[in-house]
């Protein structure tokens, strides 16, 4: 069986058994993120052994860099929906044509941060709020790091491609191949050969480095992947292009805004002290064993949803929806109870300052309590985002982090002088809310999407269909 029957043949399957479906593509991603999850929380052990600066050194990176690679995740989600529309339209050659525009938009922006972190990347680790004791520190991080953004982007569109026909296999094998690599790679920089935290980026530019080879060559050279690339034949689409910035321009000024909020906590968590900013990023490495399962069922939600929204089964966006918010939940309890209990004995394995420790174990003792409603908010945004619809995770996005989780916590510390308890307090106030206001906003769209079926008439939503008019 050739790879389009393949390919042909999952859709069915997908559709006859929808929930088996969300693990099918969710799996292989999990196991994926399990690595890199693990990949991180080594990384951080590693520096931490360092010197408590160099910890605080990497959390002051992590916003900066996140706000670059914010705008590329967005915009890939928005290539993952749009070509998992047009397969289940069994429309190819747009699906090609799509993924002829990721990889040129990936060249793009890759290049374009790689000039910005390397000409600017000092004076905006200053501009968050880099201690000047620490600012050197950082630099010798970032200055090594934005060499390797081009390698990230493309990275992220390769897998977006490839998860937008169903194939989450391949992006775990080679990313996970890839995080060996760094894990292997980092003692050996940071300590054999004294780098220090400039080490850990060295590892990070040569595993990524090597990770784009290979997704290069599958896709390319060996024709691996469902979709076919020519882009010597390449005839460019505005429409497309259009198409992916609507759908996935909102995602990425979402994690741009999370960025900026990752950012604002830093700054005020360093007026306690700077080992809070180090136990702060503690506590969202080991946030990331619950977003693992989270994000791997939420971005396979894109896929079905673009898949069946694409092949008119609405009946079947709201049976996926409904089984992975329940799934997701679930998991986020039992994460979140393990988490509450352990914490402290967790916290110590990335650092032996006793203040650090203190303030890692007590973010994640508040803020598991934030994971239930964390889930349903990731997947409500999925869900619409699969179905077209972009806008609704920035707005909530917006709200949950800068109208909410930052207006609170610079209000409970600067304005009424409370500890630092209150800045997770925060937080998890702002996740309550946001996942209230996106369970009405999906069960509002179910809604119009559903008198839509039965009139036809409805002309506030999206065309049915993905197909691109005069393409």
């Amino acid at each position: 069986m050739d790879i389009s029957s393949r390919k042909e043949s999952r859709l069915t399957e997908f559709t006859a058994n929808p929930r088996r479906a969300i693990w099918t593509l969710a799996t292989p991603m999990m196991i994926g993120m399990m690595v890199q999850t693990i990949y991180t929380i080594v990384d951080m052990i590693f520096v931490g052994k360092v010197s408590g600066d160099a910890l605080t050194a990497l959390a002051f990176n992590l916003p900066l860099l996140f706000f670059g690679l914010g705008l590329v995740f967005g915009l890939g989600s928005g290539v993952t929906a749009i070509i998992a529309q047009y397969i289940g339209a069994k429309d190819k050659r747009n699906a090609d044509n799509s993924a002829e525009h990721a990889v040129l938009l990936g060249l793009f922006l890759g290049t374009i941060l790689t000039v910005v972190g390397v000409v600017w990347g000092r004076e905006l680790l200053a501009l968050l709020g880099t201690p000047d004791n620490i600012l050197p520190l950082a630099w010798d991080y970032f200055r090594v790091i934005a060499i390797c953004y081009l390698f990230l982007v493309l990275s992220i569109f390769f897998r977006s491609i490839l998860s937008g026909e169903g194939d989450m296999k391949t992006p775990m094998i080679i990313q996970g191949g890839g995080t060996v690599l760094n894990i292997i790679l980092d003692p050996i920089f940071i300590f054999s050969f004294d780098m220090g935290v400039q080490g850990a980026a060295v590892a990070t530019v040569m595993s990524q480095g090597l990770v784009v080879v290979i997704f290069a060559y599958l896709m390319f050279v060996k024709e691996h992947s469902y979709i076919t690339f020519s882009l010597k034949d390449f005839s460019f689409s505005g429409a497309i292009l259009k198409k992916i910035f609507v759908i996935g321009l909102p995602a990425s000024f979402s994690m741009i805004i999370m960025a900026l909020g990752g950012g604002v906590f830093n700054r005020i968590l360093v007026s306690f002290s700077s080992e809070a900013v180090a136990g702060y990023q503690i506590g969202i490495r080991l946030d990331h064993i619950f977003l693992m399962p989270a994000i791997s069922i939420s971005t396979s939600i894109v896929t079905l949803v673009g898949m069946f929204y694409g092949a008119q089964r609405f009946d079947l966006v709201k049976v996926i929806t409904g089984y992975a918010i329940k799934s997701c939940v679930l998991v986020a309890v039992v994460i979140g109870g393990l988490f509450f209990v352990l914490a402290p004995e967790i916290v110590k394995g990335f650092s032996s300052e006793a203040t650090i420790q203190d303030v890692g174990s007590q973010y994640l003792r508040y803020f598991v309590f934030g994971y239930p409603f964390v889930a349903i908010s990731m997947i409500s945004g999925r869900v619409l985002q699969g179905l077209g619809l972009g806008m609704p995770m920035l707005i909530l996005t917006f709200m949950r982090v800068l109208l909410l989780s930052v207006a609170l916590a610079s209000y409970f510390v600067f304005v009424l002088g409370k500890s630092m308890e209150w800045v997770w307090i925060a937080q998890v106030m702002a996740v309550v809310v946001s996942a209230i206001v996106a369970t009405v906003w999906l069960f509002y769209i179910f809604r119009k999407f559903e008198r839509r079926e039965l009139t036809s008439q409805d002309s506030t939503l999206p065309i049915r269909g993905p197909r691109i008019q005069g393409t």
